[in-house]
């Protein structure tokens, strides 16, 4: 672990490698596990703000579970995330023609529908961010279902730190990374 700023980084997200591999896994992350994607408190607001415009984008099963539950809930861990669809799903994954799971807000944002591309949490992934009053924890998340991901990362020499710079930069600020990028040269 290293402090960069008000952040404890762990070094996992530089030693190991990551690539998403979507035609593998099929958006599995969107689909599978116990809770919905993490949200920031301003992430709520955000959901509520943009759900009529989204919902075109949405299932049927969808819809009818923010319309029962809200664009948001809070999880078993106090904290917020996205609702899910038979304990599942996240409300707002659609499929293609080919079963892979996709974003109804990153669709309507490619759209021009909305400026939010979706939660960061979803776009940090496989990076969470556990914020403590004092300081940010920021770690590697390794799930038996991106191992296909862990493959092509490694194949491709693809560090996790550099497939998320985009989230990264979008949460912490493009003078963080810079920060990182030093780190991981030294490391």
């Amino acid at each position: 672990m290293f402090q960069l700023g008000k952040t404890i980084v762990s070094e996992e997200i530089i030693e190991n490698d990551f690539v998403c591999n979507i035609s593998a896994c099929k958006g599995a992350c969107c689909v599978e596990g116990e809770a919905g994607a993490p949200l920031e408190d301003e992430e709520t607001g955000i959901l509520k703000d943009i759900y009529d415009k989204v919902k075109p984008y949405l299932r049927p099963e969808s819809i009818a579970v923010i319309e029962e539950q809200g664009t948001f809930v809070k999880g078993l861990d106090g904290e917020w995330e996205t609702p899910l669809v038979n304990g599942a799903e996240c409300v707002y994954v659609t499929f293609d023609e080919k079963g892979v799971a996709m974003c109804g807000i990153e669709q309507a944002h490619r759209d021009g529908v909305v400026d939010w591309k979706k939660p960061v949490s979803c776009e940090l992934y496989p990076v969470r961010v556990k914020q403590y009053s004092e300081f940010a924890a920021v770690n590697y998340h390794k799930w038996h279902i991106c191992d296909d991901a862990c493959s092509l990362g490694k194949e491709l020499q693809v560090p996790v730190y550099k497939f998320v710079k985009d989230a990264l930069i979008r949460k912490f600020g493009a003078d963080w990374y810079k920060e990182l990028e030093s780190v991981a040269k030294q490391l």
